[in-house]
């Protein structure tokens, strides 16, 4: 197949320059030689398309660009016909969050709370329309010079009619995994408050220039969150407020129950601060007291040594008493 390269066409659209490249696709901006207007083309690598998993993912991001309308939402267009497997989307002028989190990773409260506000409506927007990102992540959220967003990349984004896929289905797709919901970790699908807790992950990072879940392994990453509680954000970063902080620890529930039950929630809370109840959290008090998995398999495997001995005696009585 043929390497796409500047000045190079695409059927209608005329190849200007390679802006990204991820293990599994390219991305290029054009121009559309019909009207002149300027599009980004994502294009599969070869191999890609030979891989199911890897091609229903990107059928999925395709095929949910094109059903969404909201302008925190980049738009996939309808590509009748086309020569090659590729995927034409809106220009979006702007910058990754994760390219602005690497120059400031503390953003000013201010600013990462609108952020999170424009991010919550486009999530409302995909809820309330039966999809769910699943992958919300600082990659996955372009930024324009007026803090306007765009969520991008829907290719494991679930919907009521599609098959279910698991984390387990693309853990060599999803990437980093540090914003993954607890759930997400247990091998479960997630719902809209998975997005809720991956919100309030990138949240606490731009407030505190630190993820919450640490480990020297991603595995270790995802059991950070299964088992222990995060740094208490007023003590990563004393300017934020208790009001702040309750809405972080709303957000990273581990208990989806116990999340916000909708972007909507999360987003009135982060308007409006003053209204938001302080609980008394043991996460505030106890959260420097961290276990590890190690502990709970010398747990399991002392309990299965004793189950012979606890039957023996059982025998030991039986016969006694007999």
């Amino acid at each position: 197949m043929t390497t796409l390269e500047p000045g190079m066409r695409l059927d209608e659209y005329r190849i200007d320059a390679c802006i990204a490249t991820s293990g599994m696709a390219s991305i290029f901006r054009a121009t559309d030689q019909r009207d002149g207007h300027m599009v980004a083309i994502k294009v599969p690598h070869p191999e890609m398309e030979s891989d199911s998993v890897l091609f229903e993912r990107f059928r999925r991001e395709a095929q949910i660009g094109r059903t969404m309308e909201h302008p925190g939402i980049m738009k996939v267009y309808e590509n009748a016909d086309p020569s090659r497997v590729y995927m034409v989307m809106e220009w979006v002028p702007g910058r990754l969050l994760r390219q602005i989190l690497n120059e400031s990773p503390k953003l000013p409260a201010n600013r990462a709370i609108r952020l999170a506000i424009h991010i919550c409506n486009a999530l409302q927007y995909i809820h309330e329309h039966g999809v769910v990102h699943r992958d919300l992540k600082p990659e996955n959220i372009m930024v324009d010079d007026e803090d306007n967003i765009k969520l991008i990349d829907f290719g494991i984004a679930g919907n009521a009619a599609a098959r279910r896929l698991t984390f387990a289905n693309f853990s060599n797709t999803l990437g980093t995994p540090d914003y993954i919901s607890p759930e997400q970790v247990k091998g479960k699908r997630g719902d809209a408050r998975s997005d809720l807790f991956s919100l309030g992950v990138i949240l606490y990072e731009m407030l505190t220039g630190r993820i919450p879940y640490t480990g020297s392994t991603p595995f270790a990453i995802m059991n950070d969150r299964l088992l222990n509680s995060p740094m208490p954000p007023r003590e990563a970063n004393p300017e934020i407020s208790p009001q702040l902080q309750e809405i972080l620890y709303r957000a990273l529930e581990r208990d989806p129950q116990k999340r916000y039950r909708s972007a909507y929630d999360f987003a009135l809370d982060l308007e409006h601060p003053d209204k938001v109840g302080i609980l008394e959290r043991a996460e505030e008090t106890k959260w420097h007291k961290r276990r590890s998995p190690l502990g709970r398999k010398i747990i399991f495997y002392s309990v299965l040594m004793l189950i012979p001995v606890v039957l023996l005696f059982l025998m030991l009585y039986v016969a006694r008493h007999s």
